[in-house]
């Protein structure tokens, strides 16, 4: 009895559970078979209504939206031409021609790659899922949305051809910003119709839709464009679709893009593509594109708007003047690091000079300006602001005689714009005129090595590979962005407190829901005194007189303003950067195609524009002064100091080991590779100057010719009247 009901309870368990089980698989048919597949006709409307909209600072000024001026143009799928039908399926779904919609394989590789990470990134797409995906109006990546996708595929393949769905692909692919399928992109960006497409340029369409803003042609990124254009083209000869022949001349081929058509209501361009650009990499192009995001940037569109009108001001003088076409303007408050306001060129929308690239974020060789971080190094390890270094002809490569004061691939004996030499002069001194063979010794006490990691701390990350560069880095040998330096002067601002440069403060999704606040992230890298110390410099007037002028650009009354101008030797790149403790403003200007200006330095080419922008900006904030840096201790060596006399005329090598600088003075200071070449050019240059005596070379007027070169022009005493234009590199 007990068995019949035992065998009867399992019975009826069976039957629930078959029931159940038929029940699931009914509703789960049932849902199958009234799944429709979406209307794919009104992707215009639907990315209007998703698109990512960016704003200034107070979340009021709308400074672009990406959904407006929508832009596709249907085209059939005859008026494509084949190489980028070909371009697309190789690099995007190989398997597309046999597959009914969906690709098992990579579905399995892509669960399993989820599965791994414990994520749900990866999507194994066919181009027919990614049709529908388009349909589907959601960035959701659950399971069910998933599932879904891969039904309307399979149901896609089965009700349209191959063609068809190809067709609908390349026809509403989106391919950055406001440009949607290969049409407009290739009028865009080439100025010829679709049909017409050679196979280089197909291969970058193709290359362009896995990551639309990241390998956007006028973002930054053009080197890893170039890198998946060829992996394209790789991957057609791999697939036999083009001949070796075609790959290897379509790999050679570098074209040059159509300037971005200027976009209707855009505000602040350069900061906008380049705000787009860090949301990319952020969230995924998905969520940039579909997602309806509100992005309140830290833009102050005030500032932005003086910065762009002044950019274009000077941008047509200095290229009337001095065959300059273009600049670049970056504002930080370094109390947050938030990018108050950059302009990348004088015109975004100027097609003569290239505008709408972005200078601001380009790499360029700094001139002095990159001065300061490598005396910072010194005065970490106790130099001070009095401490003597020496103006003299010196040669600094050890292969090459000490007197040899020529500079070629061997040796190495920089001077100045003035081509004079000073004798022994303070860092002070040294640093505010801005002069060059005192800042070489002081790269060589402050280490390469130690002098890159110390302008790495403070925001410089593009120097990292200290074997390219020798003792000219100090003279501007590296390559920075002008992003990267205000952001590095914002340290010295703020008291030797880093804030790294941010450009967003808050997102929120299409609900209202904040995805991502900004809260600032102070970090101490580099020691108080140290950032004083240089603030003190750069906005000591009287210490840069004799290169400046009592009354230049860089002097402004009554605010405490710290600046530091940078000229290349080449004459390519002139740069200013100043601050005071609750701004930071930074200019470039040059060429984008790296062609020398006129030679003229940073002070005549860049300093008014910067000075300008400055006047624009300083009466809306607070009066805030430098902390005063600790004075000089009186118990320290005395060339530490500022006395270059006591116990003789010597190089600072004679009296310091440039590993333990505060330590006992060398018992053999010729054990240091640089103090033969050092101290031969502090004797010779004492036995011929007279030291202290002013020399009998009379004052140089600016209008005269400047004197035939002789490395040993002394430039005694210093001028007392307001030279404008005497301005070192």
């Amino acid at each position: 009895m007990k068995e019949r009901r035992r065998r009867n309870k399992m019975r009826n368990i069976w039957l629930l559970a078959l029931s159940g089980a038929l029940f699931v698989f009914g509703m789960g048919f049932l849902w199958v078979a009234t799944l429709k597949i979406p209307d794919l006709s009104d992707l215009a409307e639907r990315k209007i209504l998703q698109s990512t909209k960016i704003y200034d600072r107070t979340g009021k000024i709308l400074l672009y939206d990406m959904g407006q001026d929508f832009r596709r143009t249907l085209v059939p799928f005859e008026d494509i031409s084949p190489h980028v039908k070909n371009a697309v399926v190789a690099v995007e779904d190989k398997s597309f021609y046999d597959h009914g919609g969906i690709d098992p394989a990579a579905i399995m590789r892509a669960i399993f790659v989820d599965l791994s990470s414990l994520s749900l990134s990866q999507g194994g797409s066919t181009i027919t899922q990614q049709v529908v995906k388009n349909s589907i109006l959601t960035n959701d990546k659950s399971p069910t949305r998933k599932l879904k996708e891969w039904i309307l595929a399979i149901k896609l393949d089965g009700a349209l051809s191959k063609e068809e769905i190809l067709n609908l692909y390349l026809n509403e692919i989106p391919f950055g910003g406001n440009l949607y399928g290969v049409q407009e992109a290739s009028k865009s960006f080439f100025g010829k119709d679709a049909k017409d497409l050679t196979l280089s340029e197909s291969a970058y369409l193709a290359a362009i839709i896995n990551a639309p803003t990241y390998y956007s042609p006028y973002g930054t990124h053009r080197d890893k464009l170039e890198e998946r254009k060829n992996r394209v083209l790789k991957e057609m000869l791999d697939q036999e679709i083009i001949t070796e022949g075609d790959y290897e001349e379509a790999q050679k081929t570098s074209l040059v893009f159509n300037p971005r058509s200027n976009s209707g209501g855009i505000k602040a361009p350069h900061f906008v593509f380049f705000v787009i650009d860090w949301l990319g990499q952020r969230f995924g192009e998905d969520a940039l594109s579909n997602g309806g995001l509100k992005v309140t940037t830290t833009i102050d569109y005030g500032i932005q708007a003086e910065a762009e009108s002044i950019a274009k001001k000077y941008g047509e003088i200095n290229q009337r003047q001095f065959n300059a076409d273009n600049n670049a303007i970056v504002v930080i408050d370094p109390k947050t690091g938030d990018i108050l306001a950059m302009t990348g060129s004088r015109d975004y929308f100027d097609k003569d000079i290239q505008g709408n690239f972005n200078a601001a974020t380009a790499h360029r060789q700094p001139g002095s300006t990159f001065k300061p971080f490598v005396y910072s190094v010194l005065f970490n390890r106790g130099y001070t602001p009095d401490t003597i270094l020496w103006d003299v002809p010196t040669q600094f490569s050890t292969r090459c005689e000490w007197n040899n004061f020529v500079t070629d691939d061997t040796c190495y004996s920089p001077g100045d714009y003035d081509e004079k030499f000073r004798g022994p002069m303070k860092i002070r001194d040294a640093l505010a005129q801005s002069i060059n063979v005192p800042a070489v010794q002081a790269l060589y006490l402050a280490g390469v090595k130690d002098s890159i990691d110390l302008a790495e701390s403070l925001g410089i990350k593009s120097l990292s590979d200290e074997s390219r560069f020798g003792l000219s880095l100090v003279l501007g040998g590296g390559e920075v962005s002008p992003l990267e330096m205000v952001s590095a002067y914002s340290v010295f601002a703020n008291d030797g407190v880093r804030n790294p440069y941010n450009p967003v403060l808050r997102i929120e999704d299409s609900a209202g829901a904040v995805l991502e606040e900004y809260t600032p992230s102070p970090q101490r890298v580099l020691p108080a005194d140290t950032a004083r110390k240089i603030s003190d410099i750069l906005s000591d007037n009287n210490a840069r007189i004799p290169a400046y002028g009592t009354n230049s650009a860089l002097y402004i009354p009554d605010r405490p303003v710290a600046v530091k101008t940078g000229t290349t030797n080449d004459y390519k790149d002139a740069w200013i950067i100043g601050y005071s403790p609750n701004i930071a403003v930074g200019a470039w200007v040059g060429n984008n195609e790296n062609v020398p200006m006129v030679k003229k330095v940073a002070g005549f080419i860049v300093a008014p524009l910067w000075r300008e922008l400055m006047d624009k900006i300083l009466p809306n904030l607070p009066v805030e002064t430098f902390a005063a840096p600790e004075p000089t201790d009186p118990s320290i060596k005395p060339i530490l100091r500022g006395d270059w006399q006591t116990g003789g005329i010597h190089s600072i090598l004679y009296w310091v080991d440039k590993e333990n600088p505060l330590g006992p003075v060398p018992t053999n200071p010729a054990s240091d590779p640089q103090y033969s070449n050092w101290e031969n050019a502090v004797q010779s240059y004492a036995s011929r100057g007279g030291l202290g005596q002013p020399a009998a070379l009379p004052q140089q007027n600016i209008n005269q010719q400047p004197y035939l070169y002789d490395p040993y022009q002394f430039y005694y005493p210093y001028p007392t009247t307001d030279i404008p234009g005497v301005i070192t590199q």
